[in-house]
Parts: C-alpha cells; structure tokens; sequence
C-alpha cells in the first residue's frame, strides 16, 4: 500500500471517497487486492482496477481467539480509535487488532515482549515482537507521519513507489539511499522486503487473502496490520499514533502528540457551535457515469459535520460511499453554497473539460470550489493523503476556514485551495 493518491485526477478521493487504485497508500503491501482509498476529505491510492470502497486509505498475521483470563486490564487509554486495543500480560502487552478490514469476523493479536525479558503465557498464541524494534517496512504513506511525530523517521528501511512521499525529513532519507523503493504494489519486490531483514511490516489490507504479505509472514518476518481507514472519527484514526508507538516503546509521546491534535481538533469544533446559518456543502465528482460522494455517516461527513456545515446527504444513515446519477446530484445541489472535494483538478476549466455539466452549479459560477491538493510532494506525493489521517485538525481548521472565514482570522489554509 503506499498512499492513497495518484496520478489520475478519477484517483483521488476526498474525505473517504473511494478511488481507483494506484500504487500510493491504499495499496503496498495490501496483497493483490485492489487498492480503495478513503482518505477522507482525508480520503486517508489505488490503481487501475475501477473504484472498490475501502478508505482504504491497509495487513497482517496470527488470527486467534480471545485471549484467556490471565490478560489483565491495560492502562493504555484509547479514547476515539475502535480497531485496536492493549492490554498488558505479565511484562508483556498484548495488541489487538479487532476489525482488520470491513466486515472481518476475526482480528489479530501480538504480543510485545520488551527486549532482554522473558516471554510470559501468550494468551491469544499471538505473534511476538520484540521491542523496541530496530526498523520498519511500511507500505502507506499514512504510516510516514507517525514515524516522523515519533522521532523514528530514520527506522525506516523500506517502502513500496517511494516517490509518494511528501515528508521532508523522510524524503531526505531516501535521497540519501537508506529507504529502499521496493516496486509498486503487486509488483513489489518481496526479495528484496527478504534481504532488508526487517524487524517488522507495516501494512494493511482489505480482505482475509494477504496476498504478498502472506509470503512474507511465511518467511518469518512479522507482519502487523494498520486498520486505522476503518475507523470513523477523525480523531480515531489520529490515534493511531499510539498503535504505532508501541512497537518502539514511545507510548509517552504519543500520548502527548495525540492530545496536542485532540486539544486543536475540539477547539476549532466549539468555534462553530453558536453559528445559525451553515453553509450548504457538495463534494464528490462524476466517475464514469456515478457521483461518488460520501455517505451520511462517513467520516468525511463527520468534519463536515464537526466544521459547522450542512452537507447536504448528512441524513444518509450509511457510513460507505454513495454512487449517484448527475441528475439525482443536480437536483439536490445545484445551489449548493461549497463544493468540497474534486481530486486533483487545478483549475474550474480544467474541471469543465471533463464534464461541461459541472458549470450548472452555483460554487462553480461563484468560484468556490475546494482541493485539497495545496501541498505537494517533492515527487508529486499529496501532502493531504500523507499526513491528513493524523492531522485531522488541520484538516478541520481548512473547513472552518472556507465555510466560516471571520471565525479563523489568521490562519491560512493548510490543504485545501480554491480552484479559479
């Protein structure tokens, strides 16, 4: 999996809409399974396969039972996240991971023995992982952010089509050659993934086949699965931080990172509270002859929700994403006041030349038309789909911004630009 985000503009999604697959972070190590993107307006990649609902948007190892009596209750606190949990047995915690991908009946568990002690009962007949790890195999890039948050940018040792990586610090690294590009997603280069000897892989995935990641795991190296696109708060998916610290014993400073983001996340929300009159809110583009957009209860609903806008299917009671005709569109929101989220376009015409019908709404003739493609990468990477599943403030701070500017007077918007 590398990222969600591509080349195409169909390809990029917005807040959690699904793409067609690519070789960014949707896809990687995600075995041969085609890659769906919901990185929300975070759509949180694919490639060329049509759009297949995530987020996406990602992989795994040992499924099991519940794990016996002898686990004692964790004082790992997790607040917003639902896909994962710790508790601890004996000198060791257990790790896991409840819904590894939509509609999964069984999850993963491991168990992470610090280094130089002993192994206690495993409970779950979990994988072990000795921590703290020494390096890292990710294949999102959704997972670059939390190792740079964490101060292990340099764990990194291998990642599926580097070029979609956006981080500076990261980007650094593998200029310099220490981040091997281990090919494109279910061409990636398992051999290679073999040689670097890697304490663990990051990966995620979308159905039971593992695909590549199977053959991987079979060649003893574990395999640990980040299911953070499933989750469907905002401030879950940020969570993930603490998943991933826990593999290099920073437990602390995730902590800290995420109330840093929660802290911005809900002070941004209360600045909408007292509002009366909410901006209207289209989002989605036509993909074929459907306008992907998404449903009442996803997660890109949920910040346009929590940014004090009215988006127009918020009372769709389905949390996946909505495949509708332009016309059914049209009527409803034709007078819209915003349009959030149409891929990578650059410009209304640019827009207009894929479909002229675009120009019949009201944001497009008022020019208010919203990507979220205001920072890219060194190598074309999107800034958004990177860092946006752990910054959901920033993200939210955008929406305030476009849909209520006097509330946010001096903040400049961080992924999100209008279209001219």
């Amino acid at each position: 999996m590398t990222t969600k985000q591509s080349t195409s503009h169909t390809s990029v999604l917005f807040f959690g809409l699904p793409i067609p697959r690519k070789g960014g972070k949707g896809t990687g190590l995600s075995a041969s399974i085609p890659r769906g993107a919901e990185f929300p307006l975070l759509s949180l990649a694919a490639s060329s396969t049509p759009f297949i609902i995530l987020f996406i948007s990602s992989l795994l190892i040992s499924c099991s039972s519940t794990p016996n009596k002898k686990e004692t209750k964790s004082s790992d606190e997790i607040k917003y996240a639902t896909g994962f949990k710790v508790s601890r047995v004996g000198n060791a915690k257990l790790v896991e991971i409840i819904q590894p991908y939509q509609n999964a009946t069984s999850g993963y568990h491991y168990l992470l023995v610090p280094k130089g002690e002993p192994v206690p009962a495993n409970p779950a007949n979990a994988t072990i992982i000795f921590t703290p790890i020494d390096n890292i195999v990710c294949t999102s890039t959704t997972h670059i952010p939390l190792l740079d948050y964490l101060n292990e940018t340099d764990k990194l040792i291998g990642f599926p089509t580097t070029d979609y990586i956006s981080s500076t610090k990261m980007r650094e690294r593998i200029d310099a050659g220490f981040v091997k590009e281990l090919g494109i997603d279910k061409g990636m280069n398992v051999e290679l993934v073999f040689s670097l000897k890697p304490s663990v892989v990051m990966g995620y995935t979308m159905t039971k086949d593992l695909g590549q990641l199977k053959k991987i795991q079979e060649a003893g190296i574990p395999v640990i699965i980040n299911a953070e696109y499933l989750e469907k708060h905002p401030l879950g998916r940020a969570e993930w931080i603490k998943f991933m610290a826990l593999f290099f014993k920073k437990e602390k400073l995730a902590d800290s990172v995420f109330q840093e983001i929660e802290k911005e996340y809900i002070a941004t929300q209360q600045l909408t509270k007292s509002v009366t009159t909410k901006p209207t809110v289209l989002s989605g583009i036509l993909y074929g002859d459907a306008w992907f957009l998404p449903g009442g209860k996803n997660y890109a609903a949920k910040l346009l929700e929590d940014a004090g806008c009215n988006y127009l299917w918020a009372q769709d009671s389905t949390n996946g994403f909505l495949q509708l005709s332009f016309e059914s569109v049209y009527a409803k929101a034709k007078d819209a006041d915003l349009w959030i989220g149409v891929g990578s376009f650059a410009s209304l015409e640019e827009l207009k030349a894929t479909e002229k019908r675009y120009e019949l709404f009201k944001p497009f003739q008022n020019s208010k038309v919203y990507s979220y493609n205001a920072r890219i990468g060194a190598k074309g990477g999107s800034e958004f789909l990177e860092l946006g599943y752990l910054r959901p403030d920033l993200i939210l701070k955008d929406l305030v911004k476009i849909a209520y500017p006097d509330l946010l007077p001096n903040y400049q918007l961080y992924f999100h630009k209008p279209i001219n």
